[in-house]
């Protein structure tokens, strides 16, 4: 497994509680990101990304976080490939 840097800028929280980042750099390979864990600079698992939505180039990124999970807009994110 591959551990993959996502360049994410926080945004803040939808409606229904989801994070909202927005990509800074984006590559359309990184598309197979949709459904998978998303972990901190740590590498702990704190949820999974939801929904890829909006520009092309730099789409919106929402995640699904673990109950009771608290996000650090400051951190480095990351997600594994095969």
């Amino acid at each position: 497994m591959n551990w993959v840097k996502l360049d994410l800028h926080y945004i803040g929280i939808s409606a229904k509680k989801h994070q909202i980042f927005r990509a800074t750099k984006w590559n359309k390979n990184l598309e197979k990101v949709l459904k998978k864990p998303i972990y901190n600079e740590e590498y702990n698992n704190i949820g999974f990304v939801k929904d890829i939505f909006g520009p092309i180039d730099t789409p919106f990124i929402s995640v699904k976080t673990k109950p009771n999970q608290e996000i650090n807009p400051n951190h480095n994110f990351y997600a594994k490939f095969k």
